[in-house]
């Protein structure tokens, strides 16, 4: 079969470049082996919350100084006026498939971690509890329920970082006979079986009713993110309840994340788009012409063809970039890597200093064309977290990273 552009890795990078591409016509093949980084996410996305340690409010005049101090960064490579650019058009695509967000380019929010601390952020998805300010949230009094059993959301540690904030708040529990299926097996009982079960009508008016009694006048009602993975929503159980609900994110897996990863997949889909979700690219062979053959684990022999080949495999934690013992590899074409040769260069002892593997990925040039052997493969692009150069925890950039990025590459695509 023959494509225009093949992505190896069906997250968030993959699934921006390759929706981008197909809405403009281009015949693009997605090969994914299974579960993303999105379904660890925490239902918001980060643009840029720190250069060199400080704290920003604005990632886009961060971005000089960023360029200046870093000019590996990502950011540095797709330059200001773009970055701004792709922010936008983030946000919009993200909108199209059916993702709402909330939130600038230009001026960073804060969203509710699942022990209450206030954390900035990009864009938010819009049932999620935020906050325009890092010292206070936007109501005095707060009703916070919990499932009963359910053990990834900790109401008692939300409750005290709100009181230091200035915020009172109740905490109650949700208890239905339905809930009594999943509490069979302790197990079964996590957020997206929780949604699955509220899906019944029965089950989410029984919801609303304990959350009506128990509110006690409270401005607004938190919930742990168990909601609306696939039908009755948040707004909906505002209407019921007349008041304000908003849900924090749990511990993974992440309910925003798999509904978000599901949403722009169909999206991908329905704009003729082909994923082979749990499958693994073999090999890569270029031809003569500068085509690639790619066969995967799934379709023994058969090959599939492309002009454009975009790897957005992810870091460490999805394989993209393996740690043997003395040295940093790329395990599907064996590309070039940045890294350290010595090992005792890899970690600071302290945990939560700088750690210098957070920014080893695969070596690109200014167009995001990867290496191996020091020569440029031309057509062959790497995006998201895959890349060197940055540091998603530190820089608060990775959700940016892998849109900016795969938009950029797909621009360049398009040019051609």
């Amino acid at each position: 079969m023959k494509f225009d552009t093949i992505l190896i890795g069906g997250g968030l990078a993959g699934l921006t470049c390759g929706i981008q591409l197909v809405g403009q016509g281009k015949k693009c093949l997605i090969v994914s082996s299974g579960q993303s980084a999105l379904h660890f996410s925490s239902g918001s996305f980060d643009l840029l919350n720190q250069v060199n340690g400080e704290a920003i409010s604005n990632p886009i005049e961060a971005i000089d100084r960023l360029s200046i101090l870093n000019p590996s960064h990502p950011y540095a490579k797709i330059g200001k006026a773009n970055v701004v650019s792709y922010a936008r058009q983030a946000k919009a695509l993200l909108e199209r498939t059916g993702v709402e967000t909330v939130g600038e380019e230009n001026k960073n929010h804060f969203r509710i971690t699942p022990l209450g601390i206030l954390k900035p952020t990009w864009l938010s998805v819009p049932d999620y509890a935020v906050s325009p300010d890092d010292k206070a949230l936007p109501w005095k009094k707060v009703s916070i329920f919990n499932i009963a059993g359910f053990l990834d959301f900790h109401p008692t540690f939300i409750c005290e970082q709100f009181e230091k904030m200035g915020t009172q708040s109740d905490i109650l529990t949700i208890d239905t006979p339905e809930l009594d299926i999943l509490r069979r097996n302790p197990s079964e009982l996590r957020a997206t079986n929780i949604s699955q079960l509220f899906e019944n009508e029965t089950a989410f008016r029984n919801l609303a009713g304990i959350m009506r009694k128990g509110r006690n006048h409270s401005e607004a009602i938190i919930i742990p993110a168990c909601l609306g993975l696939n039908g009755n929503s948040i707004s909906k159980l505002s209407a019921m309840i007349d008041c304000p609900v908003y849900m924090i994110p749990t511990f993974p897996p992440s309910l925003a994340g798999i509904r978000s990863q599901r949403r722009m997949m169909k999206y991908f889909q329905k704009s003729g788009g082909y994923y082979m979700l749990g499958d693994v690219v073999n090999n890569i062979q270029i031809a003569p012409d500068g085509s690639f053959q790619v066969t995967t684990g799934n379709h023994g022999d058969v090959r599939f063809c492309s002009s454009n080949l975009v790897l957005a495999t992810g870091s460490f934690f999805s394989r993209g970039i393996v740690a043997l013992r003395n040295k940093i590899v790329e395990p599907v074409m064996g590309l070039d890597t940045y890294s350290s040769d010595d090992r005792n260069e890899w970690y600071a002892e302290n945990f939560f200093d700088d750690q210098k593997y957070q920014y080893y990925g695969v070596k690109t040039n200014d167009t995001f064309q990867v290496m191996k052997e020091g020569k440029v493969i031309e057509n062959f692009y790497a995006a998201g977290a895959i890349l060197s150069g940055f540091n998603p925890l530190k820089e608060g950039c990775g959700s940016g990273v892998s849109l900016l990025t795969a938009l950029h590459i797909a621009g360049q695509i398009l040019k051609k």
